[in-house]
């Protein structure tokens, strides 16, 4: 397996995440690659995501006589420039070595939040001290004491939120990785837990996923509501419930005490058959009170996508793969050409489309197209 990332060329900042998904794919080596953007099973929520997206139409307004439009907003009580999260990705060092750190310090300086792996390549407590906003997502471990062990140091290092992952009871079928033998580098491991819990992941073999087989040693595949209440009541963190579907999930969220959720199909790496994350989202925020904030993840891939989510009424979303190519192409500067882009972009459609701000985009109105064009130029049915 190769682990060797190409040179980089000199720096000029793209115009779309589109630009910076072909710079990232021509110098990131094969497998990695695959294991960044694969999916489970065929791929067709892969597919699902961005069509879903691409069917969603809002109707501009004109005559507003806003001038400039802002894209400031509030997640889970902070301020940020963007109404949009760093979505938790495991392994960021896979792309550059500087990884998690430098994605955080671009967070940071672009007042956003970011979202800390459990999975991640440096500690929680070397994330955080990169100063953004940050909030620590959990999986559930098999073995109970490392819960507690890993959200007490989160709630020490002074994360913000606990973002619970609840759809990976076991890990989709990622053929990709199946096909390549997909293990870690040695130079890369899941920093926050103990070097003899994080050894798998490591070992390669044919015919299997290194990554596969240490989650289904890892975590806890009968995660149940009593486990979210258990831990409602052990921290006094904003509880985050990410990978929502279904709206009776929803209201029992709510119930269990999810201060939000995240409305994600994992960004199509679970269940192969689930709906696209859009397509559910209005039905979900329609399903519980107002407190409860409500954030899209899965195949957000510009601002017109941003606010396509507010106008469906979530509070804001989730970037996830658009970092990693961004950390691929340039590092923390790279992340930030990401974030920037995206920034541009909401408020050239905010603007466009006749909103102040954030409020303003949810009262735009939002129609549906029967048939949307593909990527080869056909129509889906």
């Amino acid at each position: 397996m190769s682990t060797e990332i190409a040179p980089r060329t000199v720096h000029q900042p793209p115009l779309s995440l589109r630009d910076v998904e072909t710079s990232a794919a021509a110098h990131v080596p094969p497998d990695i690659w695959d294991f960044i953007s694969g999916g489970s099973g065929d791929e067709a929520v892969l597919r699902r995501n961005r069509d879903a997206l691409d069917r969603v139409c809002l109707t501009p307004r004109v005559l507003r006589g806003h001038a400039e439009p802002s894209t400031a907003g509030l997640l889970l009580g902070s301020p940020t420039g963007l109404p949009t999260a760093v979505a938790p990705m495991a392994y960021q060092q896979l792309v550059d070595a500087q990884g998690e750190l430098a994605a955080a310090r671009a967070a940071r300086a672009d007042d956003v939040p970011y979202i800390a792996s459990t999975l991640s390549s440096f500690t929680i407590e070397e994330i955080t001290a990169q100063g953004a906003v940050t909030w620590f997502q959990l999986y559930w471990l098999r073995n109970r004491s490392r819960v507690v062990e890993l959200v007490e140091r989160a709630e020490a290092a002074g994360c913000q939120a606990l973002v619970l992952t609840v759809d990976v009871p076991r890990m989709g079928r990622r053929l990709r990785d199946v096909r390549s033998g997909f293990s870690l580098p040695s130079a890369v491991r899941a920093a926050n837990l103990p070097p003899t819990e994080a050894h798998t992941a490591r070992m390669g073999l044919d015919g299997s996923s290194a990554i596969m087989r240490h989650t289904a040693e890892a975590l806890e595949p009968a995660l149940s509501w009593t486990d979210v209440e258990w831990l409602r009541e052990r921290s006094r963190l904003p509880l985050v419930l990410k990978g929502i579907l279904d709206t009776a999930d929803a209201v029992r969220a709510v119930g269990a005490g999810a201060d939000a959720l995240v409305v994600s199909n994992h960004g199509g790496r679970q269940f192969d058959s689930a709906p696209a994350s859009i397509d559910v989202l209005a039905d979900v925020v329609a399903a519980v009170p107002d407190s409860c904030e409500i954030f899209l993840d899965s195949g957000v891939r510009s601002g017109t996508d941003i606010l396509k989510a507010l106008a469906l009424g979530a509070r804001g979303v989730l970037i996830g793969r658009p970092v990693l190519w961004g950390l691929a192409c340039a590092g923390e500067r790279g992340v930030r050409d990401v974030l920037s882009i995206l920034r541009q972009e909401l408020g050239d459609a905010l603007a466009i489309g006749g909103c102040a701000d954030l409020v303003d985009a949810r009262r735009l109105r939002v129609t549906r197209e029967t048939h949307c064009p593909n990527d080869h130029g056909g129509e889906l049915h």
